[in-house]
């Protein structure tokens, strides 16, 4: 089944056109404005065949997406309603899906949801301690996202270690401009380190990841901020961002060799974050068998992974410095007669929207 994977950024789609888990060809869109994207897309629909089904990564499904979806008219208004949820990444989504049905209007197109992974969740780990009434009337609760590539990262990791993924306790890092950290067991999420939006949990490139609520709550009752600016600071002047001056890992770690303070204790916060989420997860688990690394900084920075795992020899895991310095592509960078491998998983989420698209569209859709 050839399959069309459209994952969309701000301003660019980038395409992949899948027939049996093999790529096939991939470009990139540009899509600064409807009527020259639209060009742009025909155009590089040209170079490739005809896809027999579409599949979206949409970010958020909110609640009531919790696995794949036919995309019709009702599920494209329906994910419009969690913009708010998302304000970094629903919005492309939303002209993707716009944008590549008006020009392939009779392929029938799936959204996988970035957060269907997560609603196996149980209600300990996606409860919010918050009044009942805003729990129910507006659906706060943990979502989690990055559920495509921890999904992947999951059922590769246990190909890699050559066990049923149904035997494992497994702890995914998501680690690029996004991050998150979860916990699968059987090959289901139990835990995860992103909440109600992107925005929880680690240090990120521009986002803050957590914060003491009442610290917002500070700087809302004490003008420093108003809402907007907040939202601003928090998703795009935060993180790395904020305490580095910049969002690129390999910038950070290059300024925190060279000796500057600010990256230095970028780098210290980052890992200080990251190593307790690990064994929080762990936990989760209640034991561990395999710790992945996916995603740009997981798979490239040698030094976030050696890090990472400084201090949870408790926990049996250890990396072989070797092996973990010349990592390249899905590699296990374990220690020799440690408990528990450590691997770096190449990111593939287009592979996880392929077979989700699969599941979706049967023979009656080609």
């Amino acid at each position: 089944m050839r399959i069309l994977v459209v994952n969309a950024g701000s301003t660019t789609l980038k395409l992949s056109l899948l027939d049996d888990d093999k790529v096939l060809a991939s470009r990139q869109v540009e899509i600064s404005d409807a009527e020259s994207g639209q060009r742009a897309l025909e155009e590089a629909l040209e170079e490739l065949q005809t896809p027999e089904a579409v599949g979206h990564r949409v970010v958020h499904g909110g609640p009531a997406y919790t696995h794949a979806v036919r995309i019709d008219q009702g599920v494209r208004d329906r994910l419009e309603e969690y913009v708010g949820l998302a304000p970094l990444h629903q919005p492309a989504a939303l002209a993707g899906i716009d944008l590549v049905s008006r020009v392939l209007p009779d392929v029938p197109a799936v959204a996988c949801f970035d957060t269907a992974f997560h609603a196996t969740m149980p209600a300990a780990a996606s409860t919010y301690a918050v009044p009942v009434e805003w729990r129910e009337e507006y659906g706060l609760r943990k979502y989690g996202f990055h559920g495509l590539s921890h999904a992947y990262a999951a059922r590769r990791a246990a190909e890699m270690v050559g066990r049923p993924i149904e035997d494992l306790r497994t702890v995914v890092c998501h680690l690029g401009a996004g991050a998150s950290v979860t916990a699968v067991r059987a090959g289901r999420s139990v835990d995860t380190t992103m909440g109600f939006t992107p925005l929880a949990g680690l240090v990120m490139a521009s986002r803050s990841g957590d914060v003491d609520p009442g610290l917002l709550v500070w700087l809302l009752r004490n003008g420093v901020v108003d809402v907007e600016e907040l939202d601003t600071a928090l998703e795009r002047h935060s993180g790395l961002v904020g305490l580095a001056g910049t969002g690129d890992m390999r910038v950070v770690l290059d300024d925190a060799a060279a000796g500057d303070p600010r990256a230095r204790l970028a780098v210290e916060v980052y890992l200080h974050r990251l190593r307790a989420q690990i064994a929080a997860m762990t936990a989760s688990l209640g034991g561990l068998d395999v710790l992945a690394f996916t995603g740009g900084v997981g798979e490239h920075a040698a030094p976030i992974r050696d890090g990472a795992v400084r201090g949870l020899g408790y926990l049996g895991i250890e990396v072989d410095p070797d092996r973990n310095a010349e990592a390249d592509g899905d590699s296990d960078i374990s220690a020799l007669a440690c408990a528990v491998r450590t691997l770096v998983v190449t990111a593939r989420e287009d592979l996880e929207i392929a077979a989700e698209v699969r599941r979706v569209c049967g023979p009656e859709d080609r």
